[in-house]
């Protein structure tokens, strides 16, 4: 006869498996969401207790675990911000706003090729499409975890990432290409 499995010890194994694995991407994905490092190894810290206290951790041991954790994390993430009312409404007035006080391609042309400048390319896409982004290429987590994670469908996952990166092809392209895809009806030479 086999003894039943303490809970205490299930958890207690699941969270020494995961911290290892789960810890910095998460501190990652929670600084890019609250842009507070401290903030998020606080909100890491809190989803990895709220794994230890979950009730059946058995249900959460295998491949469900990955999006399980940054479900959670998000949430948490959402919700300090929303405590510190610094969540920002995505409606078009406030994207508009946005879109009109980043830089302008010319500014950081010389540069184009550096990460930095990705990552400020990265910044001016909508909020949903980033995330979605940050998810699929910094964390690795497939269009089926992302939906779970973010509470989306998979094809709305599909359709943000394909806008993103399209949109980052065309903030990352030289600008005479720039100038080429927005005007496709260019005037015939005299």
């Amino acid at each position: 006869m086999n003894p039943i499995p303490d809970p205490g010890q299930l958890r207690a194994e699941l969270v020494q498996r995961a911290l290892p694995e789960f810890e910095r991407p998460l501190i990652g994905y929670a600084t890019s969401i609250t842009h507070d490092h401290d903030a998020a190894r606080d909100i890491v810290q809190d989803t990895f207790l709220k794994l230890w206290i979950h009730e059946d951790p058995a249900s959460l041991d295998g491949p469900g675990l990955k999006p399980w954790l940054y479900t959670v994390c998000r949430n948490r993430s959402l919700d300090w911000l929303r405590r510190r009312h610094r969540l920002v409404s995505l409606d078009s007035d406030s994207f508009a706003q946005f879109a009109a006080s980043t830089p302008e391609p010319a500014a950081t042309a010389s540069s184009r090729d550096d990460a930095a400048d990705v990552l400020r390319y990265f910044q001016r896409l909508p909020a949903n499409q980033a995330e979605c982004l940050r998810l699929k290429f910094q964390h690795d987590l497939s269009y089926k975890e992302i939906a779970a994670a973010t509470g989306l469908t998979v094809t709305n996952v599909g359709f943000l990432i394909h806008t993103g990166l399209k949109r980052l092809r065309q903030l990352l392209a030289p600008p005479a290409s720039r100038a080429t895809a927005a005007s496709p009806l260019l005037p015939l030479p005299n």
